[in-house]
Parts: structure tokens; sequence; C-alpha cells
């Protein structure tokens, strides 16, 4: 096989035995390095560990790799454990950053774990998942850390050679194989030089219909279209109704594949499903989390036939999922961060940029930026295109469980452990000092509330130490004896209310009386949780449950049809699915805790079996995929 210089260099590297991190835009043809070490492994009988950033991108690795290497490849994700002991094992993140803290020795057949998406260390929600897995690595694992463009790579490498004294080589890769040719869609012209944006005065709207004419003239079909918002995605499909991108033959094509895939994913009678047909027949799709996952699935299949020729999707479409186009389209360049919006980084908008360009098909890949000069302006969209990618800054704070699996391991040298951080590597004095008076915090509010006594950890302790994110809530209801009361009813109303999160204006439409008590009961409890924070300083609070898919989820432990539970609660259909199959990862965890009663076992186990049923089993759409 011919490779690329910076595929070359990395596997020589790789080949000799050293950890090896590889910075290249979207589209170079990473992916051809993992699969590189993957053979060479698995020929000397050794394990690999893939770990993504997303259930959706581990799900499209393992039905990837498994095309190539067969019954070798398992997967782990929390709520799918298939081929578990196979010597190549996809997961997230955070199912590997509790195997390194929890059990160790389950990762002593596999010699190297692939990162993908290793920029993910400075995100602010996960990001401190991946600094803890490279932190706590076992010695005898090397790492291939895959990645976005990042400047300070370096640095990054030194901090992993600093706490794993072994040589970590970098190789870099500025150029796409694929070039991009940047356009702007403003005051309803295509314009391909930025400076005209300068010169621009009126402020006439852009119309969808002009990019698209533009673009079917141009030839520059099938196209992405980023969109940041789900409802946006849907409403800007539907305008393109009145178009039909495909000939008689590719309508029938695309309509008898649509129909083999509904069937294949038993989507046949879903709403969804037939709502989206008339667009699939005129070779338009949209894409969002708010879908159902085995729908997610059949518009991705149908948009890697190239029938659909404009797809309007969110940007997790471009998260390393292998779906590159000839034109990527941006519907703006702002976006919601967490809590406020601004314009997009500029990694983020090389991330979905990079999906243009097919290799091996276009000679080179189109970008339009769609500008409305009232909320960017000229020097705004010049700093998002052209600036340098943002550095990776690590996002580092320990959860409580992390900190009680230390605390059971080093007891009062804990405070040892965070010089080995990215955060300490990178941070000024007073945040060092800042960080450790944090973690300081939580080990006194676990002692105070009696998580660890006598330098040791309790029961109480040693249950919150198996449950990463819920800790507190799930630990003081444990230790109450209130699991043991509950019903299977209880226990899934519980467990949706833990993992949920609003979106801004959600609110619960009905409670049962079983979900009343438990919110009653959870409220006094959280409110203890959160005083406790607010006096030892500590920030974020931790999640507290809310309760809006208690009444869905109670729906469907009765045996209800899931279309019939969505009018309980105002949440899209994919977010049910995600919550109920979060909800089967949690109640998964508290029953692998050795401290959980048989009793306690035996209601999980019911309630699991229950819950995790046709649309929710995400393992069956695997094994159906």
């Amino acid at each position: 096989m011919f490779y690329d210089r910076f595929q070359q260099e990395s596997i020589d590297y790789l080949n000799q035995g050293y950890s090896v991190i590889v910075s290249a835009p979207t589209g170079a043809g990473k992916t051809a390095i993992a699969e590189h070490i993957i053979q060479s492994s698995m020929e000397k009988k050794i394990g690999v560990i893939y770990t993504a950033p997303i259930k959706a991108l581990s799900n499209q690795k393992f039905r990837d790799f498994q095309g190539i290497f067969k019954e070798n490849i398992g997967i782990l994700t929390g709520d799918v454990s298939l081929n578990s002991q196979a010597p190549v094992l996809i997961m997230t993140t955070e199912i590997f950053r509790n195997k390194v803290l929890d059990e160790p020795l389950s990762l002593k057949a596999y010699s190297w774990v692939i990162f993908d998406e290793i920029h993910y260390l400075d995100n602010p929600e996960r990001g401190t998942v991946w600094e803890e897995s490279i932190m706590f690595l076992p010695k005898h694992m090397r790492i291939l850390g895959l990645s976005a463009t990042i400047p300070n790579i370096e640095q990054l490498a030194r901090w992993i050679e600093s706490i794993h004294k072994s040589p970590v080589k970098i190789v870099m890769e500025d150029k796409r194989p694929v070039p991009l040719h940047f356009y702007f869609n403003c005051q309803n012209q295509i314009l391909d030089r930025l400076e005209s944006l300068a010169r621009a005065r009126s402020l006439r709207p852009n119309k969808l219909t002009t990019l698209i004419d533009y673009l079917n003239e141009k030839e520059a079909l099938p196209a992405i279209y980023f969109v940041f918002g789900r409802r946006r995605a849907e409403d800007l499909a539907w305008e393109l109704y009145s178009y039909n991108f495909l000939n008689k033959t590719e309508q029938e094509t695309i309509v008898a594949l649509y129909e083999s895939l509904v069937q294949r994913f038993d989507l046949k009678n879903e709403n969804s499903a037939i709502e989206i047909l008339p667009l699939i027949k005129k070779g338009v799709a949209f894409h969002h989390a708010g879908m159902l996952p085995t729908l997610k699935e059949v518009i991705e299949r149908l948009f890697t036939s190239r029938l659909i020729k404009v797809i309007f999707t969110t940007e997790t479409f471009a998260l390393g999922i292998n779906m590159p186009s000839r034109s990527v389209i941006f519907d703006g360049l702002r976006k919601y961060y967490g809590h406020y919006i601004r314009s997009l980084k500029t990694r983020d908008f090389y991330q979905m940029a990079g999906r243009a360009g097919r290799r091996g098909i276009d000679k080179e890949g189109f970008v339009y930026c769609r500008i409305n000069l009232r909320r960017t302006n000229f020097e705004e969209t010049k700093r998002v295109i052209y600036s340098e990618p943002e550095e990776v800054k690590s996002q580092y704070n320990s959860s409580y469980a992390t900190i009680l699996n230390l605390y059971e391991k080093y007891n009062e040298d804990i405070f040892n452990i965070y010089p080995l951080s990215l955060h300490y590597y990178q941070a000024r004095k007073n945040e060092r000092k800042d960080a450790l008076k944090l973690m300081g915090a939580k080990i006194n509010l676990l002692k105070s509330s009696g998580y660890i006594e006598n330098s040791a950890l309790t029961d109480k302790g040693k249950f919150a130490k198996g449950v990463h994110g819920y800790e507190l809530i799930l630990s003081e209801l444990h230790a109450l004896g209130l699991f043991e009361q509950m019903d299977e009813f209880e226990l899934g109303s519980l467990a949706v209310a833990v993992v949920f999160e609003p979106r801004k204006n959600q609110y619960i439409l009905n409670l049962s009386k079983h979900s009343r008590r438990i919110r009653s009961v959870c409220e006094r409890i959280y409110a203890e949780i959160k005083q406790k924070e607010k006096y030892y300083k500590i920030h974020p609070f931790s999640k507290m449950p809310y309760f809006h898919l208690s009444s869905a989820m109670e729906a469907w432990l009765r045996g209800t049809h899931f279309s019939k539970i969505l009018p309980l609660s105002d949440t899209d259909e994919g977010e049910v699915v995600r919550y109920f199959r979060m909800s089967v990862q949690i109640l998964r965890e508290i029953n692998d805790i050795p401290l959980s009663s048989h009793i306690l076992k035996q209601k999980i186990k019911e309630t699991v079996r229950i819950i995790n049923r046709d649309i929710i089993d995400a393992e069956r759409q695997l094994r159906e995929g």
C-alpha cells in the first residue's frame, strides 16, 4: 500500500515501538495509521484498544473495522458489550478511563491504545476523562494519538513523556490531500474573495435557493450543510422540497435502498421514518441528535451511497464520522458554546470544513460560508477562517469517583498525583494552587460526609467510586437503604432522572405518585449536597436529578410502544433513546459494585431487561447493521 509522507513517518515510528501523536487536517487519512497498528498488533498477537469521543463514532469504527478484521473486533460503550474479549477493543474514552482506574489488570493483554480526536483533552465537559486516561495509563501501554491540527502538539508530547518517562514522537501534516477553496454567500451573492465582504454596504438577505442553484450549476454537489440547531436543520431541508436532484433511475435506487434499510432496522412503522421519505426521494435529508439512532444510521448509509445530494446536519456529523462530500456549507459562523453564543473556534471550523473534498474523487473541496453582516462582520469571518487553530488547554477537574479511587490507592499522597496532569504542566503558579485547593476541598467534603474515615474508604466511599459522574446523589440514596425499597418502575425513574439534562425551556409534563416521592427524596438530598459544596467552595456543583422523562420511562417499563411514550415528555425521540440507554449504563454500574445487595442486583437485572428492548437496545442496532 502507498502511504503519504506523514502516514509512512508515523508507521515507521510505531514499528519501532514509540508512542506517536499525529496532527493532520480532517480528511488527510489518519485512520490508515490506526489500521496499520491494529494489523501489525494482530500479527504479533498483542491487543489494541481504540477509544473514540462519542458512541456514534465508536459504533461506526466497530462496523468499519469489523469489515476489515472480522471477529477480532469487540466493542464496549456502557450500553453495548459485544465480543468483549476480542484482541481489538473499541470503547468510549470514559469506559477506558474507568478500566484504567478500577480494573487495570483487565488491560494486561493490550499493548496499544489509540486516542482518536485526542484534542478532546480541552473539551470543557469531558476533557478530564482524556487527561486521566493518559495520566494513569498502565506502564506497558503505548499511545497513538490522532488529532486535528493543533499548534501546541509539541507541548502535549513533552507532557506525556514527562509522566511516562518514554519518548513520544510527533508527526505533523499541514497540507490536505484535497485543497479547500472558500466562497462566501453574502447579500444574496456568491463571492470568492473575503475582501468583498468588507466592501458590502446593503443588507439583502441570503436566499437558500440562490446558493443551491449555484452549487447545482457548478456541479458542486453532494454538499453537507452544517446548521447549529436541530429544528433549523429540518426546516431548511423542507425548504428544498420543490427541488429534485435525482433522475428516475437514481430515485428508484434510493427508495429501494431506503426501504430495505428501514425494514432491517425495524423502522417501517415509525412516523419519523415515514415523514422523511418524500425528502429522500428528492435527494435531500437531515441528520441530528434528536433523531432515532437507527434512522440516523439509515441516513448515513444513504449519504455514503452518494444519492443524497444535500444533507442538513448538526456538527456531530463532522466528528470523525467518515462522510466526505464535494462541498461543505456553513449556515453561519456563530454557535452556542456551553453558556453563550460566540464565533466558531478555528479548529471547530476546520473539523467541519474538512469534510469537503473526497480523497481519490475530488481534486478540490469547496467551502461556502453564509454570512449575515448583522451577526458576523468581515474581521470576525477572517479570524475564524485564517487564524491559527486554538491550542489544546487542559480542563482538568477530577470527579469524586476518581478522587476516591486514587485515595484508596495513594491515601494522603493523592496530592502528589496532580503534578502529573496536563493542567499542572500548562498552568501558572496561582492556577496550580487553585487546582490543589479544589482537590483538597473535595477530599474534605468526602471525609465530612462519611466517604472516608481513618484514612480509608468506608462502604459508602467504596460504593461511590463505582458510579462516575453521579457519585454523591446515588451513594446517599444507597446509604439510606432506599434502593432496596424501590421497585423496577422507581429504579428506572431514578436512573433516567440522574442522567437527564434538560434543554432550554423544557418542563415536566406530569409525574406519577411514585416519581413524585422519589423526586422529593432526591431534592432533599441534593439540597444537602449543594449546601456542602457551597461550604467547601466546590464548583461546578454536582448535577441534580431532573424528572422530565420519568413518566415516559414508567410507561416504557409497562411495555408501552415507543411512539406512545413520546407525548409524555417534550424531548426529541433520539434524546429519549439516548437517555434510556444512559439509564441502562448507570444501572449496570450500580449492579457491578460489590456492595450492591443480591436483592438490588436482581431488581436491576429485571429493570435493565425491560428497558433495554426494541429501539433502546443499542447492541441490536449493531447486530442488525
